[in-house]
């Protein structure tokens, strides 16, 4: 294989040099490589060429190879050097080193999404993106060895993970937010000279030496694609009905629920029928009808003008891989066609105009659709809560812990009943705050970061107002809050309670109340369902400055609030002030005075009969039983048949206090020595907390006495921190060692024990294993788990 570089050039560039130097540095590299090898043709790989006869098949052989080794790492916006592995065109696209994910930027980026923002290889070049496949000599040999992502996985072979438990920190970052290394490469060797153990998949073992081989033939057969599978008859026909549904109705009527499925559905993956081979389709806005191809119209939001040309609604397939992080299934077939006729058309209404695309009313959902009754857009959401609240949970907003520190480790959700007096009530309310509250989608996605908490406190404080007059008059006429007004799922629909984890970095829902009595709860109604949902899900931009992505974190304290006041507003009057003064312990005056102002002013007494001391924990009892029927039990561990492994894992899951501290946030554990197959389990950490209103410096807040530890049986959570091993025999020593916790040498001893490090030559076969068993544990919100963020300790 010749050198890639000159060997005197590679010397001078391996050598530490000043920082302006490096641009110049990078620029001899590619000047000498290109005089070697020639100029690129960037339109190589615009178009996949077809598998030859007898040759690998990407489809069935590259795609599960890479899926099960790479996109565990290299998938969604937070895919290293963005590369996305998961579909040919992700490959062909190449890698950046511009992080999407940026809390510091001044001006808004460029947005880099894939089949949306650029749709071939060369495309993405005038972007930016730099190729891992080869775009220089056309020769088999060349094909294999001026690949990036060929050299990069040949690097792991050359150098691969040292024999030790804790990979040395000094070679090894593993932080969220770590520096990235986005070689091209035309400077390839002089990024493996200076980062030997840099190499693919980063701080995990190597693939093997036949997997690599494996990927060597089809680089050297040019990296074709024999494209995937054709949809079943199924999925065309419903397609097809889909698409005329959603286009061809010529009434106002028909065209507003088309734009409001849209700006609600965008970001799920939908499924058109049950069948085995089932693939996953995005609704999108495209320049092009139905029957032709779909040219997608590339707005950063849902609710972006599409311009003044005629735009349809399309499905367009899916070729990414389902990753856990992303997944949100969402039902789309004939009976969920009925449903919406039954919500949005059949219901007498008239739509005198439709609503523009000013950023002031389109960003807020409540505003733009008042023509839409609101029971019907409320059971709309209702239908399918815990997708929606996903929405939140798996869109981009919830990456980080600045991120994610508005909301506590868990707490359960329900709902009002659209059934009740005050759903009734509702749409006078949604009127009202549709008018007056505004959203930060409104001012763009470059927004000024000052004088926030007073503009928008102001604006919550004379929408609260409006709502409390709403809810006097209601309990005046009807009574004050009963139990009849939080819904029961008609007694049947899962979606009727949900769970929320914070995992620290990163969050999950699940149906149901999993684990002990919460710290804390909301009850949501339609006004702040729709809210939130256009404040973190079709309102947030990404890519957008820090003023934005500062100005959504914040406001979501107000939301947040809102949803605590309603629960607390079914307590007794006298229990309220306490359940606010333990909430917002030490909080900041202006959000203490906030949540005051909203759980604290009612002068409605609660209709509930309450009869214990402790009246928090009775309503949770309370409505856990109203609901009940309707929830499902699948995270209870009472689902586990052996009476031995129920008693320890209840033993475990009753820890708490500082050793807790001491454990990541999500562990995955496999317990072995049962009857049958392998059992899995999560062990999801809670931090105690004085209050949730502080966007930094969250350390200050903890109360490591109140830590709390959740075991639910199955996989919850897309981002576990490690994998661990114990025998059922084991079990009770395990909470012992846990219980036991107090410095980072015991958490060292207890690692090293039952913990499958990232480290660990087996640590592959854990992994399979574990994808194996998902499909049954983690239920259909499921995919591929990502390693980002494994821990090293």
């Amino acid at each position: 294989m010749p050198a890639l570089l000159p060997h005197r050039l590679v010397s001078r560039c391996a050598v530490a040099l000043p920082a302006l130097l490096l641009s110049a540095c990078a620029a001899l590299n590619q000047q000498a490589y290109q005089r070697e090898h020639g100029a690129p043709d960037p339109q190589r790989y615009d178009q996949a060429q077809a598998t030859p006869h007898g040759g690998v098949s990407y489809q069935q052989q590259i795609k599960p190879l890479l899926q099960s080794r790479c996109v565990v790492c290299h998938a969604c916006y937070d895919a290293p050097c963005q590369l996305k592995l998961g579909s040919w065109e992700g490959i062909a696209r190449g890698l950046s080193s511009t992080p999407v994910y940026d809390g510091t930027r001044l001006r808004p980026a460029e947005p880099t999404r894939l089949f949306t923002d650029a749709q071939v290889a060369s495309q993405w070049r005038e972007r930016g993106f730099q190729p891992v496949l080869n775009e220089f000599e056309n020769t088999p040999q060349a094909m294999r060895s001026a690949s990036l992502l060929y050299r990069s996985l040949l690097l792991k072979q050359e150098h691969p993970l040292p024999a030790v438990d804790v990979l040395p920190a000094k070679s090894f970052d593993f932080s969220m937010d770590r520096a990235q290394s986005c070689p091209r490469i035309e400077n390839f060797e002089a990024h493996a000279k200076a980062q030997p153990l840099a190499g693919m998949p980063y701080g995990l073992p190597g693939i093997s030496a036949e997997e690599l081989n494996l990927v060597a033939r089809w680089l050297e057969a040019g990296a074709p694609d024999d494209g995937a599978s054709a949809p079943t008859a199924t999925e065309q026909r419903e397609v097809i009905a889909w698409e005329k549904f959603l286009n061809n109705g010529g009434s106002n009527k028909e065209r507003l629920m088309s734009r409001y499925l849209y700006e609600h559905l965008f970001l799920g993956h939908l499924y058109l029928s049950d069948e085995a081979a089932r693939q996953a389709y995005k609704l999108v806005r495209s320049s092009t009808p139905p029957g032709q191809a779909i040219a997608p119209i590339a707005t950063m939001r849902p609710f972006d003008d599409p311009g003044s040309a005629p735009f349809y609604y399309r499905l367009q397939r899916d070729l990414e891989p389902i990753v856990a992080k992303t997944h949100m299934p969402y039902r789309f077939d004939a009976a969920r066609r009925e449903r919406y006729r039954a919500l949005f058309l059949k219901p007498r209404y008239e739509v005198a105009q439709l609503p523009g695309y000013e950023p002031t009313m389109a960003s807020n959902g409540l505003a733009s659709f008042q023509a839409m009754p609101s029971d019907a857009r409320y059971r709309f959401l209702l239908d399918d809560a815990q997708f929606f609240i996903m929405n939140f949970i798996k869109g981009p907003v919830c990456r980080g812990q600045v991120a994610l520190n508005v909301i506590e480790d868990r707490f359960w959700v329900f709902f009002t009943d659209p059934d009740s007096s005050l759903g009734r009530d509702a749409g006078e309310l949604v009127l009202r705050a549709g008018a007056a509250a505004g959203l930060p989608a409104a001012q763009g996605s470059d927004a000024s970061v000052f004088d926030f908490w007073t503009i928008y406190a102001k604006q919550e404080k004379q929408f609260q107002r409006e709502k409390a007059q709403s809810l006097s008059a209601n309990f005046a006429a009807h009574g004050g809050p009963t139990l009849a007004m939080v819904w029961d799922g008609d007694r049947h629909n899962p979606n009727a309670a949900l769970t929320v984890f914070r995992q620290f970095e990163s969050a999950s829902v699940v149906q149901g109340l999993v684990g002990d009595t919460p710290k804390t709860a909301w009850v949501i109604g339609y006004p702040l369902f729709e809210r939130i949902f256009y404040l973190l899900a079709a309102g947030f931009d990404v890519y957008g400055d820090i003023g934005h992505q500062l100005h959504s974190r914040l406001f979501m304290d107000f939301l947040r609030m809102e949803g605590e006041s309603n629960f607390i507003n079914l307590l007794p009057r006298a229990a309220r002030p306490g359940v606010v003064a333990h909430w917002y312990r030490q909080a900041r005056p202006a959000a203490l005075e906030q949540m005051q102002t909203l759980a604290l002013t009612g002068t409605h007494e609660s209709a509930i009969p309450f009869k214990t001391a402790d009246p928090k924990a009775e309503l949770l009892s309370l409505l856990a039983k109203r609901i009940g029927p309707a929830l499902p039990q699948r995270w209870a561990l009472q689902q586990e048949p052996n009476a031995g492994l129920r008693r320890d894992l209840a033993q475990l899951a009753a820890l708490r206090g500082p050793s807790l501290g001491w454990l990541p946030a999500t562990l995955f554990m496999e317990v072995s020595d049962v009857a049958g197959p392998p059992r899995y389990f999560s062990l999801l950490r809670e931090l105690g907390h004085l209050n949730m209103t502080r966007l930094l410096r969250e350390e200050g807040e903890l109360l490591p006495a109140e830590n709390a530890l959740t075991v639910a049986n199955g996989l919850i959570g897309a981002y576990p921190n490690v994998l661990l091993r114990v025998k059922a025999s084991e079990l009770a020593e395990f909470s012992a060692a846990v219980a036991a916790l107090g410095s980072e040498a015991d958490y060292r001893r207890l690692a090293d024990r039952w913990a499958v490090r990232r480290s660990n030559p087996d640590f592959w076969a854990a992994s399979d294993a574990l994808h194996r068993a998902r499909p049954r544990l983690a239920g259909p919100d499921g995919g591929l788990f990502d390693y980002n963020r494994l821990e090293n300790r």
